[in-house]
């Protein structure tokens, strides 16, 4: 399915700009998780930084919209319907980057709660590790969106449920942690901020490898047998 989809999205100038249009805000929400987590581990913003964030997350949502029209205009004439489920797989995905503006914004605003830096502890390496895996897999799923390289998606899938089991296990151990209300609640966030971020890029990963009616849902299994079932025809 993502390979069609790439392959319509290359095929004219109208379908070739929601394309753009899309990689434009993997890029964005890229720049803006990375600010966003360095202003959460500490890093003094100023208020120009913070600004820019905003003003970001307005042009991911501005983008959205606009994808939204282009899709709508496409579907209007009869014969682009054959396109309407790479139309629906698209939408799917950019839905899933929009989200990632909003928790970017959102982990950026942990120092409006707590404004001294994070205790340099094992529950903040463990955060920063979490962060380094997500940050890693948002990086790389343009590349592996638009090769729509399965290997590299199932490998970045695994790591990344990996890094959603860590970020549950890390809530238990703040909450038998003994710090002040305060930094219990900037590691929370954080780590609840981080899991979310990554669940979105796993969503967009999955449409590598899953068929539309799955996309989202990413059991090892699952994707397996679909692998599977996909090799066969085309043995």
């Amino acid at each position: 399915m993502l390979r069609e989809l790439l392959a319509i999205l290359r095929s004219s100038d109208p379908l070739r700009a929601m394309g753009d249009n899309f990689t434009r805000m993997l890029q964005i929400t890229n720049e803006m998780i990375v600010e966003a987590g360095d202003i959460f581990f500490g890093k003094k913003a100023l208020p120009s930084e913070r600004t820019r964030i905003y003003e970001q997350d307005q042009e991911v949502n501005q983008l959205e919209r606009t994808i939204r029209k282009q899709v709508v205009a496409h579907l209007t004439f009869k014969g682009n319907l054959p396109d309407m489920p790479y139309c629906l797989l698209l939408m799917s995905m950019v839905k899933d980057v929009e989200r990632l503006g909003d928790y970017a914004k959102n982990l950026s605003e942990v120092m409006d709660i707590w404004d001294a830096p994070i205790p340099d502890d094992e529950i903040r390496q463990e955060l920063v590790e979490i962060r380094r895996g997500v940050e890693e897999a948002l990086q790389l799923s343009h590349e592996v969106v638009s090769k729509a390289d399965e290997v590299r998606a199932l490998n970045l899938i695994r790591q990344g449920r990996d890094s959603a089991h860590r970020c549950d296990a890390l809530l238990q151990r703040i909450a038998n942690g003994s710090c002040e209300a305060g930094v219990t609640v900037a590691q929370v966030l954080g780590a609840r901020y981080y899991k979310r971020i990554g669940g979105h890029v796993l969503n967009v990963l999955s449409s590598v490898v899953m068929p539309l009616h799955k996309v989202d849902y990413y059991d090892e299994d699952e994707i397996l047998e679909e692998k599977s079932v996909k090799e066969e025809k085309n043995s």
